[in-house]
């Protein structure tokens, strides 16, 4: 890191020692803040009240100008509870008060009985989601436990615009696309600490639930302030904090079929200066298919410490071990693989915040992140058979492989080689970054934002030094246009220097403060670029990277650069029924383009690679940027409160992706000769795999005394995919055409609890209520019916120790 880069980070750092002796302290603790309407407006005589323990310890109305303040008997957590005619009430989450001083605090009310959800990813700062035009989706805690699911792919499930695919059942290799685009191109963070692989891979399957309290999603690129990975969307996942200020004590067990045991235990609590909260999960269960069991152990730290009450400092740990079979596609092979699969994630992450004044706040993140993997393949599995064109090799038994388009083919396929076994493939991949940044409000709620970002990765015995640079400023116009600008420029070892800029509107045609059936309507848009750097193994084999200076100025040959995107959107939200409806409409478009892809020789050539250049590729080809791809569409959306404690939402996508730029030949089946087949890659204005036209899902929640019930389906179309199969010698009879081969699938899940005492729940969780069979990945065929039953326990927190009532 040079000086300059130093000078800069050390800014925000030298501000929290200042705010730290210049803070006069107050006598008497108090609370205070403002009570503001859905866009911003001040909100008069609204009744605040704070609670204690969800005891009530003081009262006020709001001020003309929405403020409030109330003094406290002493330190501790406290909570807001806000009434005021025509908005819906609203609590906040409690804060701690510091002895002899002063927390302060923002209640955004909601016009009618749907919440008003507080966002992130839009900004980088706390905003209300109707004061974005951002594509946002929030999964709270209460969704979270109503859901009773045990990973985070499943509420990712009823994003709109989200295509969830996991191969095989439980614990199987699961991807997010996101309005058409890569796996890859989705940046995830998990308490604000990035979590992608290098490059951007991210697999799902082993994110647990267990100590989430929030999952939110970006649709829509936004590298200003995420930086590479964020090409079509980003995922922040974000853990629970303590706040009761007696310890609370969590433990939930439950068992079902297939051998599965579950049990998540957590403690939390606020209490002087400090909380914290821990969270340990374990899952296991054997599958349904021979060599699928899935093992997972979770454990979960989250530790607050508050100098007073402007500068706190927050550190927050997630440690996640897998271990499972890998059966591979038993559909295609009529036989399991042996081989299995250990993965160990590390996330470790430190912010120190302050609030220098109150117009400026200041923050400094460290995050880092481990990923090591083992997979072992322990011995030949099928038939031995000696190929004249590919030697020893192990086939699966004869099956008959039927695609929905139709289409059928009868054979054995490869599933292993010949060689030394077991063979271990090991992969260790880590990051390490500083990230500081500051904010300040101007005038209004016109706010600018500044920041600055160090990594180091390493992985696969490279390294690299990147730095991030990002500016960006969000404000209003008369409480009715809300915008969002900002550019981030990268400066990575890899591809040098990019930048990417994004731009956010929302307009109110009608505001959400118009009474009757007809409430608001928001119109909005969105703009941006998105990058993403290569990863490890793309740039060990860059064709740039394959000669020396010299042949790389014969050649005329250029560096590798990164993948970008470029994203539209715009749309409309109107609300019904006094608040009690929202229904919207989003067209989106998106293009992806510089693409890396590993390209054979003539390939190469036809790229436009000197012939002298590329026939002397030490590997026979080498990785470049090459590919495109461009995917528009609309998303419909809906939540409605029916009344009676039910909640309604649901959404549709349609999708129209195609690829526009690829590379290979086109391979074709004896019994299909004149239809073109992409083997392992789509071809040339073909659909990219797996991602369906048609998508959709929809929830159902009920909430009524001690019953809490759920009901939620997914239902995704056909999709384009390839069988990935090599026959006994190496041909293509068992390739079938890609156009519609997956079938279409619908999986509908349910789950309930009772709460026989506050401290005491029982609850059920189904999933594939109605035991469809279907496979996401096409060939690798998904759990059936599935269920769990169990027990939810509470001790301490608000209910105190007593197991009563």
């Amino acid at each position: 890191m040079n000086a300059g880069t130093r000078l800069r980070l050390s800014i925000p750092l030298s501000l929290f020692a200042i705010s730290a002796l210049t803070l006069n302290a107050q006598n008497v603790e108090q609370i205070r803040g403002s009570v503001l309407d859905p866009v911003g407006n001040p909100v008069a005589q609204a009744r605040v009240i704070v609670l204690e323990q969800n005891n009530q310890v003081g009262e006020t109305r709001s001020a003309a100008d929405g403020s409030y303040s109330l003094p406290l008997r002493h330190s501790g957590a406290y909570s807001i509870h806000v009434e005021a005619a025509g908005f819906s009430e609203q609590t906040l989450p409690p804060v701690f008060v510091s002895s002899g001083k002063t927390a302060e605090t923002v209640v955004h009310l909601s016009i009618g009985t749907l919440r008003e959800q507080i966002v992130v990813t839009a900004t980088g700062t706390a905003i209300p989601e109707s004061q974005t035009g951002a594509s946002v989706s929030l999964i709270d805690s209460e969704q979270i436990q109503a859901l009773n699911k045990l990973d985070v792919l499943e509420e990712l499930r009823l994003v709109p615009g989200a295509q969830v695919v996991q191969t095989s059942q439980r614990g199987g290799t699961t991807a997010l696309y996101l309005r058409g685009g890569e796996s890859d191109f989705n940046k995830v963070l998990i308490d604000g600490i990035p979590a992608n692989d290098i490059g951007g891979g991210f697999n799902f399957s082993q994110l647990t639930n267990g100590g989430v309290a929030s999952v939110e999603t970006l649709r829509g690129s936004n590298s200003v302030l995420y930086g590479s990975d964020a090409l079509a969307g980003v995922v922040s996942v974000t853990s629970s904090k303590g706040s009761t200020r007696t310890p609370q004590l969590k433990y939930a067990g439950d068992g079902g079929n297939f051998n599965t045991y579950n049990q998540d235990v957590s403690l939390g609590q606020g209490i002087g200066h400090f909380d914290y909260f821990g969270n340990f999960a374990r899952y296991d269960t054997r599958g349904s298919y021979p060599n699928d069991f899935f093992h997972n152990v979770t454990l979960d730290g989250n530790f607050g410490w508050f100098l007073n009450e402007r500068t706190g400092i927050r550190a927050t740990v997630r440690n996640n071990t897998t271990n499972l079979g890998a059966p591979n596609a038993i559909s295609l092979y009529g036989i399991q693989d042996d081989s299995t699969q250990r993965n160990k994630n590390t996330y470790v992450g430190g912010i120190a915040e302050d609030q220098t004044t109150e117009r400026w706040h200041n923050q400094v993140q460290f995050a880092y992140a481990q990923f090591s993997q083992l997979y072992v393949n322990h011995s030949p599995t099928g038939a031995f058979y000696n190929s004249p064109y590919l030697g020893p090799v192990y086939l699966g038994n004869t099956v008959t492989i039927r695609g929905a388009n139709g289409y059928s083919a009868t054979g054995q396929g490869v599933l292993d080689y010949g060689g030394e076994y077991p063979e271990n493939y090991p992969s260790y991949e880590g990051h390490r970054s500083v990230n500081a940044q500051t904010e300040y409000r101007f005038w209004g709620d016109w706010t600018g934002v500044l920041g600055a970002r160090f990594e180091h990765e390493n992985g696969q015995g490279l390294t690299r030094n990147n730095y991030r640079y990002y500016a960006e400023g969000h404000g209003s116009v008369a409480h009715r246009l809300f915008a969002t600008a900002g550019v981030g420029v990268d400066k990575n070892e890899v591809f040098g220097v990019a930048a990417s800029p994004r731009v956010s509107l929302a307009y109110y045609l009608r505001s959400p403060l118009n009474p009757g059936f007809f409430g608001q309507t928001k119109l909005k848009f969105n703009f941006g670029q998105g990058i993403e750097e290569p990863s490890t193994s793309e740039q060990a084999s860059a064709l740039f990277d394959l000669f020396t200076p010299q042949q790389v100025q014969q050649y005329n040959i250029s560096p590798m650069g990164p993948q970008r995107s470029r994203t539209l959107d715009a749309g409309v939200e109107q609300g019904f029924g006094n608040g009690r409806a929202l229904v919207g409409a989003t067209f989106f478009y998106n293009r992806f383009y510089d693409l890396i892809s590993y390209l054979s020789v003539n390939d190469l050539i036809a790229l436009g690679v000197p012939p002298a250049a590329a026939e002397s590729t030490p590997l026979g080809g080498a990785y470049v940027n090459a590919d495109s791809e461009r995917a528009f569409g609309a998303e419909l959306d809906a939540k409605v409160d029916l009344t009676h404690g039910l909640i309604f939402q649901g959404n549709y996508t349609y999708l129209d992706a195609v690829t526009t730029k690829a590379f290979g030949e086109p391979s074709y089946n004896p019994l299909f000769p004149n239809i073109p087949i992409g083997a392992y890659n789509p071809l040339v204005g073909a659909r990219p795999f797996r991602r369906a036209p048609h998508s959709g899902s929809l929830a159902l929640f009920y909430n009524h005394k001690n019953f809490t019930g759920t009901f939620s389906g997914s239902l995704i179309g056909k999709r384009d995919d390839s069988t990935y199969l090599s026959d006994r010698d190496g041909g293509n009879s068992l390739l079938l055409p890609n156009r519609n081969l997956a079938p279409a699938y619908e999986k509908f899940d349910m789950s309930g609890s009772y709460m026989l005492r506050p401290s005491l729940q029982i609850y059920t969780s189904i999933e594939n209520l109605f035991s469809r069979h279907y496979a996401a990945a096409f060939g690798f065929p998904a759990a059936p019916f599935t269920i769990r039953s169990g027990i939810r326990l509470v001790l301490g927190g608000s209910e105190g120790w007593i197991f009563s009532k």
